[in-house]
């Protein structure tokens, strides 16, 4: 719920936006894409403006709304997803929540020529798409927890690092938790 200028407006936001909002009460700043159907007006907010242009890219994929777009932002940083789209990287995109395998590849098929213009983010061949399947797993616990993505990727990424704990998902949640702290 945003206040502004007296007047509440209910917005639905990804969990990478929720990470970077101040304390309940602070000011915040956001991007909005409001949604108009035949029955709603639906408020969609984004702390970051690519993060926005990406949801707008992601509503024009067929079997597409508002609320899986947002969805798929909150199961994924939107640098990963565009790296996972434009190395036509399955396997990432079907673990989000709500994305099959014929969604994911509509996605990379609709969209792999279409993000040249969503600057800062790098191509898929400088940086990893994934950290792995129980990395991932772990970062989300993490978050899912209440720690800052970005603190919670660097301690996975230094975890991760120990082969003995990289495969497996209780040693590197316990390694993880204690490098965060």
């Amino acid at each position: 719920m945003i206040d502004c200028g007296g007047v509440g407006y209910e917005l639905a936001i990804s969990v990478a936006t929720y990470t970077e909002l101040a304390d309940v009460g602070a000011e915040a700043r956001l991007h909005v894409h409001t949604h108009v159907r035949e029955d709603a007006l639906l408020l969609f907010g984004f702390a970051e403006l690519a993060e926005k242009r990406l949801f707008e890219k992601l509503l024009t994929i067929s079997g597409i709304g508002p609320k899986l777009a947002i969805t798929v932002l909150s199961g994924i940083s939107a640098e990963r997803l565009v790296g996972a789209i434009r190395a036509g990287d399955h396997a990432t995109l079907t673990r989000i929540p709500g994305i099959g395998k014929k969604t994911a590849e509509r996605v990379v098929l609709e969209l792999k020529d279409k993000l040249d213009d969503m600057v800062g983010f790098t191509p898929a061949a400088d940086a990893p798409v994934s950290l792995g399947a129980v990395a991932d797993d772990v970062l989300s616990a993490l978050v899912n927890l209440g720690y800052a993505r970005a603190t919670a990727l660097k301690a996975v990424e230094s975890s991760a690092k120990d082969a003995a704990v990289s495969g497996d998902f209780e040693r590197l949640f316990r390694a993880a938790m204690a490098a965060v702290r």
